[in-house]
């Protein structure tokens, strides 16, 4: 796992004609509002050829997901809402996805923090290179942390690495500015990236 995000932290920009081609994938599945087995299926063998082409990350942890999800071979309503779900983050509205956030796009807390986890909270937003929200949260409570929403009680606002320069208009932006705007009132929160909370875990 380390290795796997060392090589996603280190690339500037993922492979545009494969994300792209991805994105309409997405977005064609998405279209009638549900992911049925023969739109996963394919989407898994897509996933399959080129992963095998190219080591994209994004493509990678996606593979992981819909080969997990797909394990009995049967695709489950809560395994279709949640593959759903996914390629929904992953399409992200009109603006462009597949671009790793550049630390100079978003408000994070300069200087960067320490990260401590015993006691402290957390809340995640975005969508995560190290794994599903489910995942990110794991590892936090798995070192005496809370994670929770949004709130004064809130120490670590933990934002994925897969976004875009459109962040403020996005569903995710909306934690950040609530965020930046408690930091304007002299609240405690820190605002990181991905990258630095998996330094510290």
């Amino acid at each position: 796992m380390s290795e796997m995000l060392h090589r996603i932290f280190n690339r500037a920009r993922l492979d545009d004609r494969q994300v792209n081609e991805l994105i309409g994938l997405a977005r064609g599945i998405l279209a009638d509002g549900k992911v049925d087995q023969s739109e996963a299926e394919y989407l898994y063998k897509w996933l399959v050829a080129n992963q095998a082409a190219n080591d994209n990350p994004v493509i990678s942890n996606l593979l992981l997901r819909v080969k997990d999800i797909l394990l009995d071979g049967i695709l489950d309503d809560n395994e279709a809402k949640e593959l759903f779900k996914t390629l929904e983050g992953l399409t992200g509205g009109d603006f462009e996805i597949g671009e790793i956030l550049k630390s100079t796009t978003l408000p994070f807390s300069n200087p960067q923090p320490k990260i401590l986890f015993d006691g402290k909270n957390f809340c995640f937003t975005g969508t995560f290179a190290f794994g599903s929200r489910r995942d990110c949260e794991t590892a936090v409570t798995s070192k005496g942390a809370v994670v929770g929403s949004l709130t004064l009680k809130t120490d670590y606002l933990v934002v994925g690495v897969y976004a875009t320069d459109s962040w403020l208009h996005s569903t995710y932006g909306r934690k950040i500015e609530k965020a930046v705007a408690m930091q304007g009132k002299g609240m405690g929160i820190a605002i990181v990236g991905e990258a630095h909370w998996v330094e510290f875990l």
